[in-house]
């Protein structure tokens, strides 16, 4: 089994007060895979809906940031493999 992995940077090495900082987080975990599941619903008759398909990930990993200075990060996208947060320093 492959081990999650996950990589962290700011946008800046230096912050002011009242600087926006920027963290963006490329993660990922080689043994989560997709799955489509196909859904096709008959009623007593033997009338069938046409199939429906979502393709959805198992266990998939999510990113919390935290931090011990008190300061709010706000989430400004997360696609499944890269987010990024935004705080002010």
């Amino acid at each position: 089994m492959a081990a999650p992995t996950a990589t962290a940077a700011l946008n800046a090495a230096v912050y002011s007060p009242g600087d926006q900082m920027t963290l963006t987080v490329t993660y990922g975990d080689a043994d989560t895979r997709p799955v489509t599941v196909t859904v096709v619903v008959t009623d007593a008759q033997g009338n069938s809906s046409a199939p429906a398909r979502v393709t959805a990930v198992i266990d998939p990993l999510t990113v919390t940031v935290t931090d011990d200075s008190g300061r709010t990060w706000t989430k400004l996208s997360d696609n499944g493999a890269v987010a990024v947060y935004r705080a002010v320093a």
